[in-house]
């Protein structure tokens, strides 16, 4: 017996067929996120949230599929934690999409009697690091009087929370609108059978009043300064060489001024906004933009050894190009409502750095902007400024992921924060926070669990 089918009947069978295909594949695809969702989650328990090292602790976790446009995996993702220098990424994503491919050294007016400057808080000048100085080039060449205002500088040396008795730390420099060295002294000890007493000195040099400590049971060379004024106390050690790096106090351009003089080998002199419409100073010539280094190469440092004196000067500098005035208060609010108004959960933003434990962001906020800096940006750019395994502040993590991992490690008393991008081995491109608050144990523990849980993910997806 045969039977013949009408075409309305084949396109019947057809139409069944296909919605069984479609249906079978839709569960498919189902039970597939499902069974990696319940992986990540399985794998999350047993390398993270039940170790001994942060049973204890309060933990945040996000991972993100931007392919697929939607998350792997949240564990407590829209809570708040402090997120110690995590808090580098949004300040990175603000200098990478403001601060243009050249920083911008100063502004410059003139006339044909004088020059006047305008600091922008670039954190290169004279800095170690920066060999070229278009800037220092320009002052000493200028035969004209040179004049300086910062009356754009509306904000205060130390950061909205930071610890106050860290004021003399190598990584609590001052913020200024013209910083130069970094805004610290390396300040070294040298014996040899030539010199007893043990050689001392500072670089670079200054006349800043200086006192020796009388403790001759001290083994170590020391140096302290005063909270509030260049005032240094040397104790001598018996080391034959031995430099500590210490912040100076900025006194918002004046210490500036007092170093460059020895650079350019003439005056600069501060003057009032008010002054300069006076008759005889009329700087009626277009404003000159003088540039200095290349974007990339403040935030690559800045994120591969986590310096928060580039983070802080970094976000000044963004502060001055978008709003005319350095100020991390109301430039903060201004990203707040524009670029980062549609962040899942409303930070609490206050420093470029994250020295403050005023800072609270969500792993879902950090997820929010990682992505937009892969969209806005490219991983091309992301790859060379974050660092990857066996770099930078991971140089003893990730070995292995190196060339597959790029993040950004946050770490604070109590606090290890990692966020950032993973390929998977299978080629897929994932992006993960995770954050950590109020542990008790040593933050190599913490990182090793984090770095055993991402290596699983890696593997599996």
């Amino acid at each position: 017996m045969s039977y013949e089918f009408s075409i309305t009947g084949k396109k019947r069978l057809f139409k069944c067929i296909k919605q069984f295909i479609i249906f079978n594949s839709s569960f498919i695809i189902l039970l597939s996120s499902c069974s990696i969702e319940k992986q990540i989650s399985k794998s999350a328990r047993a390398d993270v949230l039940n170790t001994k090292a942060l049973q204890a602790a309060h933990v945040g976790i996000s991972i993100f599929d931007p392919s697929a446009n939607k998350y792997l995996y949240n564990y407590q993702a829209d809570k708040y934690f402090v997120p110690a220098s995590n808090t580098k990424i949004p300040t990175c994503y603000a200098a990478m999409k403001y601060l243009g491919d050249s920083l911008v050294a100063a502004l410059v007016l003139e006339n044909d009697t004088a020059i006047l400057i305008t600091p922008t808080g670039d954190p290169t000048l004279l800095h170690p690091e920066f060999k070229i100085q278009p800037l220092i080039n320009l002052l000493k060449k200028e035969k004209r009087q040179i004049y300086i205002n910062d009356d754009n500088w509306q904000d205060e040396a130390l950061g909205s929370g930071w610890s106050w008795n860290d004021y003399d730390q190598s990584y609590m420099a001052e913020r200024s609108p013209l910083p130069v060295y970094g805004n610290i002294l390396e300040w070294t000890q040298e014996v040899n059978e030539t010199n007893k007493p043990p050689l001392v000195y500072s670089s670079p040099e200054t006349n800043w009043e200086v006192s020796f400590s009388d403790n001759e049971k001290a083994r170590t060379f020391s140096v302290t300064r005063s909270i509030d004024k260049n005032y240094y106390t040397i104790t001598l050690g018996v080391e034959k060489k031995r430099t500590i790096t210490i912040p100076f106090v900025t006194n918002r351009v004046q210490s500036a001024l007092e170093l460059i003089k020895d650079t350019i080998f003439k005056e600069i002199n501060k003057i009032e906004l008010k002054k300069i419409l006076i008759p005889g100073h009329g700087f009626t010539n277009s404003l000159k933009k003088i540039n200095s280094q290349p974007t990339d190469s403040l935030l690559k440092p800045m994120m591969h050894r986590s310096d928060n004196f580039f983070a802080e000067q970094s976000l000044l500098m963004v502060s001055n190009e978008r709003l005319g005035v350095m100020n991390d208060a109301k430039l903060i609010d201004t990203i707040l409502k524009s670029d980062f108004k549609d962040l899942p959960q409303k930070p609490r933003w206050v420093d470029g750095s994250g020295l403050s434990r005023y800072n609270l962001f969500t792993p879902q906020d950090f997820i929010a902007i990682l992505n937009k800096m892969k969209n806005e940006f490219g991983m091309d750019r992301i790859k060379v400024i974050f660092p990857t395994g066996g770099e930078g502040t991971i140089s003893s993590y990730y070995k292995k992921d190196n060339g597959y991992i790029y993040a950004k490690t946050g770490t604070l008393s109590g606090v290890v924060a990692f966020s950032g991008f993973l390929y998977t081995k299978k080629g897929k491109l994932l992006i993960f926070s995770t954050l950590v608050n109020n542990h008790q144990a040593s933050a190599t523990d913490v990182r090793r669990a984090i770095e055993k849980f991402l290596q699983r993910v890696r593997n599996k997806y």
